[in-house]
């Protein structure tokens, strides 16, 4: 004799139908989701703009200084983090940067960058900017500790006066946001024969820049 089978119940062909629908758009909706993200991942790029740079060394000694003017043209926050001249890095010590976006208005922004002249004392201030004299002390209300660089790029005209804070690490930018920043070079990249030659400046933040070339000035 067959041995008795008991009857099984079974799934109905209708149920199983609506659960494969069910987890197809369940499923659809996650890929859709996962991949507009990544495509907005993918679209928001950084990017830095810079205008301006320029370089100077003094015709009877090797103190030398820079600038250069940086703006996030990209969608994401930004550190700028990285100057190097002739692939000598400059320590952030040795920057001194506004990022104030009403003083660094576009006006500012565009300006063609002066050299001030520099100390000259013998001791270790020697070297360092000197502040603009043709306009009052307008940046000791803003850092009354000191350790800035004042710059007026119109004589006490209507753009605003720049007050270019000694830095302490990257400056960091959001989209469309601009800064200028002088920077002193370190001893014995350049000295006075350099002036009238050309040379590499690199601005950088993370992986984001590229190499200007300049053409070293006479202050």
């Amino acid at each position: 004799m067959f041995p008795r089978t008991n009857k099984r119940k079974a799934i109905s062909t209708v149920l199983t139908t609506m659960i494969i629908l069910v987890a197809s758009v369940v499923l659809g909706t996650g890929v859709v989701i996962y991949g507009t993200s990544l495509f907005q991942t993918g679209a928001q790029q950084e990017a830095i703009a810079t205008q301006g740079v320029s370089l100077w060394v003094e015709s009877d000694e090797n103190i030398s200084w820079g600038a250069a003017g940086i703006r996030n043209t990209g969608d994401k926050l930004v550190s700028v983090d990285t100057i190097q001249v002739r692939g000598t890095t400059v320590p952030f010590s040795s920057w001194y940067v506004d990022a104030d976006q009403t003083r660094v208005s576009t006006d500012n922004f565009q300006s063609q960058f002066n050299h001030t002249g520099t100390l000259d004392t013998g001791t270790y201030t020697d070297g360092l900017m000197l502040n603009d004299t043709s306009v009052t002390t307008a940046c000791t209300t803003v850092y009354a500790a000191g350790g800035f660089i004042q710059q007026d790029f119109d004589d006490s005209g209507t753009k605003a006066t720049l007050c270019l804070k000694k830095s302490t690490g990257p400056q960091a930018l959001n989209p469309g946001e601009r800064m200028v920043v002088y920077f002193r070079v370190p001893d014995g990249v350049f000295a006075p024969v350099d002036s009238g030659s050309a040379t590499s400046v690199s601005i950088f933040a993370g992986k984001t820049g590229a190499p200007t070339s300049v053409t070293v000035g006479n202050p």
